[in-house]
């Protein structure tokens, strides 16, 4: 499986890129995994709903160039739906075997996604209804795929 991580934004603590790495190092047997960083639009602290739907619109747009079309897009958004992560496992398993062997986590900045991303996700994941850093989010999610994969090879990991 390829597995691809869109993130709006460049990830500059160290803790956070150590962390990605090790987990990126132990998904290396079950599937290729690729990083991708696509600029975050600057803007200022207090932005109008227009300039909000602006800077998402622009964000999204580079995202969306990311993406192919045979690409299983997976949005992660407080709105989306929340899973175990047996469920996440089950869907990962899903997807292989109906051959969407390309598989996109698409992770929005600060302002979380456009309108337009949302309506190219095939899927949209929710981790909580809290809202956590979109950087911290991609070190979460990492390890939840990688769990996920234990899971559907009956390896063990700890709970």
């Amino acid at each position: 499986m390829n597995i691809s991580i869109i993130s709006v934004g460049k990830l500059k603590e160290k803790y956070l890129k150590q962390g990605i790495a090790e987990y990126k190092k132990r998904l290396t047997p079950y599937a290729k995994v690729e990083l991708i960083e696509v600029l975050d639009e600057k803007a200022p602290e207090n932005l109008s709903e227009t300039d909000m739907e602006r800077v998402k619109h622009i964000e999204g747009n580079k995202i969306l160039s990311k993406l192919s079309p045979d690409t299983h897009v997976i949005a992660l958004a407080i709105e989306g739906e929340m899973k175990s992560s047996e469920d996440l496992a089950a869907n990962l398993d899903k997807l292989a075997t109906y051959g969407k062997s390309k598989v996109a986590f698409v992770i929005g900045g600060s302002l979380g996604l456009s309108d337009a991303v949302m309506a190219r996700a095939n899927d949209k994941l929710s981790f909580s209804k809290m809202t956590f850093p979109h950087q911290l989010m991609r070190l979460i999610l990492l390890e939840q795929v990688y769990r996920a994969f234990k899971i559907n090879r009956g390896e063990p990991y700890h709970k």
